[in-house]
């Protein structure tokens, strides 16, 4: 099928024109006229008086014309849920836990705490509002009854039950 065909690689002159996907592309090969020797049609192809082949008529890069033509290009941004707005009652809960851990539970709620934080990294938006509120249940528990036993002991210190 490709009797006639003459297909001489020659040596490229300066930087290719056009875009990527048309460069890439090997060139179309067209089978010689009958008339024309093989030699010729070599001859014809390697020809440096025009820009394009001979045989093969210069055709602009479609891919360019397309980018001349665009003019509102489209931006695609993927929007996560904000996850920063969900406080996990970090400090406070290691404070009840160092200071006021009160039956355990400035433990517990340090534990929420850091679920928190491990659920807002994986975007778990519902069960980090979830785990924030039961953080912080836990430390206002923690908090109010530490505050009430420290404010007893003071008051017991203050008057003590022998003079009753």
């Amino acid at each position: 099928p490709f009797e006639g065909v003459a297909w001489t690689p020659r040596p490229p002159q300066g930087p290719p024109q056009g875009c990527f996907a048309c460069i890439t592309k090997p060139p179309a090969l067209h089978q010689a006229s009958p008339v024309l020797s093989p030699s010729s049609a070599v001859y014809l192809m390697e020809s440096k008086s025009c820009k394009g082949d001979s045989l093969r008529p210069a055709v602009p890069c479609k891919h360019s014309v397309e980018k001349k033509t665009m003019t509102n290009p489209t931006t695609v941004i993927e929007i996560y849920p904000d996850t920063t707005e969900v406080n996990d009652y970090y400090l406070w809960s290691i404070f009840n836990f160092v200071y006021l851990n009160f039956c355990c539970l400035g433990f517990i709620a340090l534990a929420y705490s850091l679920k928190v934080r491990d659920k807002k990294l994986l975007n778990d938006l519902n069960g980090a509002v979830e785990d924030a509120k039961t953080a912080r249940l836990f430390n206002i528990t923690s908090s109010a009854l530490a505050t009430f036993c420290i404010i007893l002991i003071f008051i017991f210190l203050r008057y003590p039950l022998t003079d009753y």
